[in-house]
């Protein structure tokens, strides 16, 4: 076996090439404005609502809107090379599609592997969580769900989630009808949710109490190191233990609000679809989380000038705060908001995983039978089939707490490759016309690796060990299948421009 072959790497020129051809050609619909309101929908879930108050009460305090900013930069600093490809690379596959032009096939199919779990598992949390916030509001209106049709939690024997089921099939259908749809749906939702966001903000400011933030920085307080498969790994390698509160609980604060911003990435996986993807790829990625961390920051501030940090609920803080001020109104509000904002998270993410898999399949990493358009809403249909009723079937049947980390983990090794390959393609490919440059490269990159590598090590070892499981399963299939039915295998290059002519 020869280990250029794994490491084979697509043109630029080939990748783009390959939209062009009709049975396998998306339609470019999408607009910047569509783009970063794409990434303000997939970022702002429950994090805005549920993690700022536990954050704060258990770690970092008022200066948790510190640690928004520090995880704001952190994923600036991928953003900036999303934007980089995105723009130089228009093509379906996000950072599949990016490490297949740099890095070479075997590092393009790890990536692309971890995207497909990456998703799914999101997807599937996500759509779960949604169903959650819905029988909570429809148990405060007097009706119940069956246990046996409300989830795995906390459910001896069988058990089924109705509603989290229908939510992945339902957005499966609007996805196959076409992007445009979804970004219309999808705009109407961001505004109710952002809408709720901002009175939140504003509504919380007028019972914001000075003294709430005394002190900004409370005093440190250190962990003890724990020990066994539940601790991050860093302290299992460096045996370090962790600060509450302080400068180092700050930055532990950070590695823990990061996954508050994860998705903007997904807008990346849009850039096929794009009207003029050199010029709004760029816009769209960084302009929503320019907006997010904005959102985040103001909701932290705000909610911990409300109550004091000490006081703060974990489960619903910003729902709490308000009730504590004499103001339950604004907790329905928050949970309605909540609710509605859910199902532009669901749909982005389950967006992002069709649009990878299509990729695969157009490479012949996975089968081609998955690479075709339909005939009249120009959408990968048949991915999009599949991995919806999958994904349903998994949300149906899932336990939260199992799956979340596991997107974590994925997002962050995604941010390492992509950073990684704009290096290496600067170096192989300078020729290329760059609409967008990130700058400071190499050092930016760089930086951008560290502060993704920092926050993995964050992570429980239990989480590393089941990202090494998928990872070794997706070698498998690699050598199995993909490595032999790739475009770029022998003999197969000839035969996928024949195909492609005779569509």
């Amino acid at each position: 076996m020869s280990s250029s072959s794994l490491f084979r790497t697509k043109k630029v020129e080939h990748s783009i090439e390959g939209t062009e051809h009709p049975e396998h050609r998306l339609k470019k619909s999408l607009s910047a404005l569509d783009l970063t309101v794409f990434g303000v929908g997939v970022v702002i879930g429950t994090g805005i609502f549920v993690l700022t108050g536990a954050v704060a009460k258990e770690t970092a305090g008022p200066a948790t809107a510190i640690a928004f900013v520090i995880a704001g930069v952190v994923c600036a600093l991928a953003a900036l090379c999303y934007a980089e490809f995105a723009s130089t690379v228009p093509v379906a596959g996000s950072a599949y599609t990016f490490s297949y032009t740099s890095l070479g096939e075997l590092p393009a199919w790890i990536i692309g592997w971890d995207l497909v779990l990456e998703f799914a598992l999101g997807t599937a949390v996500v759509a779960v969580g949604w169903s959650g916030y819905i029988r909570s509001l429809l148990e405060n209106a007097g009706w119940t769900m069956p246990a046996v049709l409300s989830g795995r939690d906390g459910v001896e024997g069988f058990g089924f989630d109705l509603f989290a089921a229908l939510l992945v099939l339902v957005l499966t259908a609007v996805l196959v009808v076409g992007m445009k749809l979804s970004a219309r749906i999808t705009s109407v939702v961001v505004a109710i949710k952002v809408g709720v966001v901002l009175l939140v903000i504003v509504a919380g400011a007028f019972f914001v109490k000075a003294e709430n933030y005394r002190p900004f920085i409370p005093a440190p307080v250190p962990q003890e190191a724990g020990g066994g498969l539940h601790a991050p790994l860093i302290q299992l390698i460096f045996g370090f233990a962790p600060a509450n509160f302080g400068v180092l609980g700050i930055f532990t604060a950070a590695s823990v609000v990061f996954f508050a911003f994860i998705g903007f990435d997904v807008v990346a996986t849009a850039a096929e679809e794009t009207r003029n993807p050199q010029r709004d790829m760029p816009r769209g990625i960084l302009g929503s989380l320019a907006i997010c961390t904005t959102l985040y920051v103001l909701v932290s501030i705000v909610v911990t000038g409300m109550q004091h940090y000490t006081k703060l609920s974990v489960d619903a803080p910003l729902a709490d705060a308000f009730k504590a001020t004499g103001h339950p109104f604004f907790a329905g509000v928050i949970s309605f908001g909540a609710a509605i904002g859910l199902t532009t998270v669901c749909m982005i993410l389950l967006l992002g995983q069709t649009r990878v898999f299509f990729a695969m399949s157009r490479d012949g990493l996975l089968p081609r039978f998955f690479s075709h358009v339909h005939p009249r809403f120009k959408t990968p249909y048949r991915p999009t089939i599949l991995l919806g009723v999958t994904i349903a079937v998994i949300a149906g049947f899932t336990r939260l707490s199992v799956l979340a980390e596991l997107v974590n983990i994925g997002t962050l090794f995604a941010f390492v490759v992509v950073a990684i390959s704009v290096v290496v393609l600067r170096r192989n490919r300078p020729d290329l016309p760059r609409a967008f440059r990130t700058p400071l490269v190499p050092l930016l990159p760089i930086v951008s690796v560290l502060a993704s590598v920092w926050l993995m090590l964050n992570l429980p070892a239990e989480t590393w060990v089941r990202f090494g499981v998928w990872m070794a399963l997706g070698v498998v299939v690699y050598f199995a299948y993909s490595r032999r039915k790739s475009l770029l295998a022998p003999g197969r290059e000839s035969e996928a421009r024949a195909a492609a002519q005779s569509d």
